[in-house]
């Protein structure tokens, strides 16, 4: 009788741990459940920065292009990017949604507690969290421009002395002259 009485202790000790361990899984999917517009918003910014990049570097080789043309190419070169980001946000936006739960759960497994995972839980789900997150755009935006307005001075003479020095390498390595851009002060 009390080796039964030791092995039902035992099983429901076991079964009770795989509960709370379950319950902590469903509070993880529930995390990663609650932040997935935020890995959908991911997406959208790394296809962003990958067009904003595409277009950083065709700028200098679209000084050289006469003046004439250089504002119909341009224009021909933006709606390329464009095109290519309209096609490759959708599959990023889709792709870090599905990433999300196997890439985020484990973090917030192995970092939080059931206690925090309910708080956090919490906090996702309010409407203060609701109305911080439709505020962080506007937020950043004017983060960002008091930013450049007030390290413009002196990283712009910075951004022109590393340009020029580019564009000598550039011509040391063969490339045609390229002309500064039109804002870049000349000697």
């Amino acid at each position: 009788m009390m080796w039964k009485t030791i092995a039902l202790a035992a099983a429901l000790t076991v079964a009770g741990g795989t509960a709370q361990a379950q319950s902590k899984k469903d509070l993880v999917q529930k995390a990663v459940q609650l932040q997935q517009q935020g890995a959908e918003n991911l997406g959208r910014n790394v296809a962003v920065q990958t067009a904003n990049r595409v277009l950083a570097a065709v700028a200098p080789a679209l000084q050289a292009v006469p003046a004439d043309k250089r504002e119909a190419t341009a224009k021909d070169i933006q709606a390329e990017v464009r095109k290519f980001h309209d096609e490759i946000e959708p599959t990023l936006r889709k792709r870090a949604a599905e990433l999300a739960p196997a890439t985020l759960g484990p973090v917030l497994e192995s970092r939080f507690s059931e206690d925090e995972l309910k708080t956090l839980i919490a906090w996702l789900e309010s409407p203060v969290a609701k109305k911080f997150e439709q505020a962080t755009p506007e937020m950043q935006q004017a983060l960002t421009q008091k930013l450049v307005a007030e390290t413009k001075a002196g990283i712009e003479p910075r951004l022109q002395a590393l340009e020029g020095a580019l564009r000598k390498r550039l011509e040391a390595g063969g490339a045609k002259p390229v002309q500064p851009p039109a804002s870049a002060p000349r000697k």
